[in-house]
């Protein structure tokens, strides 16, 4: 009678063992999910829309769809200048530690008129904290409406190019490409992308976006 007492006692210890591992490793896979850290301005943040409908909750959905392992972290400001970003980034790379990070900003710096080689500068360092954290760096170009003048236009959208070819970085030319040259796509501002538009954003990143994925996926 003790001996299958005891032993009852250990089936019931083994299941609870195997019922304890069992919830736990959703969370264990969790923690250790590689992240995809978005960081960027109100082009990213979703704004005037309800999160769920940005461009970077889409492509979270579709990593999921597609069975990936990324976990996307959206860290993403509206308003933020690259004088802001390159001041709060240390610390989101020291919480999210991500594996890749989308650099987008620029575009308020460009609206304020703010110097290019001050936002160049910025964008580098950003670009290097990433790097030096471990982080492969995409970063994604702005460009700002014409009536500032070819004199700031062309340098300001000539920079992120020349950032993404010295530093060999993944590179999306103009995040809003074909979505800001057709009004109906754009808020009344006529600087950010409707909710209906936020597909064609995610369109312009994915295959930048999915190089990069192939690149880090283990090898067979």
């Amino acid at each position: 009678m003790r001996r299958k007492s005891q032993e009852h006692r250990g089936l019931l210890a083994f299941i609870l063992l195997c019922g304890i591992t069992l919830f736990g490793l959703p969370a264990y896979a969790q923690q250790h999910s590689p992240t995809l850290l978005v960081f960027g301005d109100s082009l990213s943040a979703g704004y005037r829309m309800p999160a769920e409908d940005g461009w970077v909750s889409l492509l979270d959905e579709k990593l999921k769809m597609l069975g990936s392992e990324y976990k996307v972290v959206n860290a993403s400001v509206s308003g933020e200048t690259t004088d802001g970003g390159l001041s709060r980034l240390p610390a989101t790379l020291a919480t999210h530690k991500p594996s890749i990070v989308i650099i987008e900003l620029g575009g308020n710096d460009g609206l304020r008129g703010l110097p290019v080689a001050s936002i160049k500068q910025n964008l580098i360092e950003m670009v290097q904290k990433s790097q030096d954290a471990g982080a492969t760096v995409i970063l994604a170009g702005i460009q700002i409406p014409p009536n500032y003048g070819p004199r700031y236009t062309e340098p300001f959208t000539q920079q992120f190019e020349e950032i993404a070819q010295s530093m060999d970085l993944p590179f999306i030319p103009f995040l809003i490409d074909g979505i800001a040259q057709r009004s109906e796509l754009m808020q009344d501002d006529g600087i950010h992308p409707k909710a209906e538009a936020q597909g064609m954003v995610l369109d312009n990143v994915w295959p930048v976006l999915e190089a990069v994925l192939n690149e880090q996926a283990p090898q067979s």
